[in-house]
């Protein structure tokens, strides 16, 4: 949970800001969600599981009395389930004045053993889905004349490749040439564009499950430099200072927040080519696992 006084930004910063964070409900996106409420704004929280959105902003309204949390279902992989979101956002305040793409998929895997299928479910919801949701923002405040910031959420694998996670660093780097191009495109429109790329924070549930830092000898020790994983606050107040007014001069860009760690340790999963057939059959089954259940609880229908 975000702790108010230490985040940088003054109180009401972001006052009547209106902001969209994909997959806000869980991990890096819920840090994000905080720190904007925190600072006065409206956010809205997107992802395919209803149930976990409604408690997520619940929590976020007990906590951060500034700004207010809603949660909207969207299927990211789904253009009409993002249109759909859209529109009702429009229709309940206005437009948006910033996008957080954060929504992401990813696991670890022999490249070579990747299917199709597998391909798709992440490269769908990374770049398509990131792509339809900047595109559908833009030409909307292309339309009524609206400055606009997004902030996508990235990799430093974009800098140095992910090894074992390949369809991510592709989908990922695909983001990040979006990222500099729109702002070369959009900027006259007054609409800005920037990347981060975090390091080690606190792992969250999905993510331990399927990337399974544990098992590779992960932990704040070892990460990077600064032998220690980022905070929330630290987090969020690069995030929130992007998308501010503060920021109105900065596009383009793309910062790392990972105490040097992929300067350091390389910060990517190159040491899995010590692992065996036998762990890599573990892992695939225990992700299966996984996957399976996440399935379960979600309430938005599947993308055609």
């Amino acid at each position: 949970m975000i702790v108010e006084d230490s985040l940088q930004l003054r109180s009401g910063a972001l006052q009547n800001a209106r902001v969209l964070v994909t997959g806000g409900g869980t991990g890096l996106g819920r840090m994000i969600a905080e720190g904007c409420a925190a600072l006065g704004a409206t956010v809205y929280i997107c992802g395919r599981r209803g149930g976990l959105l409604d408690a997520t902003a619940a929590a976020i309204n007990e906590t951060h009395g500034a700004g207010s949390a809603r949660p909207i279902p969207c299927d990211l992989r789904s253009a009409p389930s993002i249109d759909g979101m859209l529109e009702t956002i429009w229709e309940d305040g206005g437009a948006l004045t910033g996008l957080i793409n954060n929504a992401s998929a990813n696991f670890i895997a022999r490249t070579e053993t990747i299917s199709p299928n597998g391909f798709d479910a992440i490269n769908q919801t990374i770049a398509r889905g990131t792509f339809l949701v900047t595109t559908g923002c833009g030409k909307r405040w292309i339309k009524e004349g609206v400055r606009g910031a997004i902030l996508s959420v990235l990799t430093t694998w974009v800098i140095n490749g992910g090894p074992y996670g390949v369809p991510a660093a592709m989908a990922k780097a695909g983001v990040w040439a979006m990222t500099q191009s729109l702002a070369v495109e959009w900027g006259r429109h007054g609409i800005r564009l920037n990347a981060l790329s975090p390091g080690a924070f606190p792992p969250t549930e999905g993510m331990a499950a399927r990337l399974m830092p544990a098992e590779q000898g992960m932990d704040e020790q070892n990460t990077n430099p600064m032998r220690r994983n980022g905070t929330p606050e630290e987090l969020a107040n690069l995030a929130t200072f992007l998308i501010s007014p503060g920021a109105a001069f900065i596009s383009g860009q793309m910062i790392a927040i990972d105490g040097a760690g992929y300067q350091g340790t390389g910060a990517n999963f190159a040491g899995l080519a010590n692992w065996t057939d036998a762990m890599w059959d573990d892992v695939r089954e225990r992700i299966r696992r996984v996957d399976a259940e996440d399935k379960a609880r979600r309430t938005t229908p599947a993308a055609n």
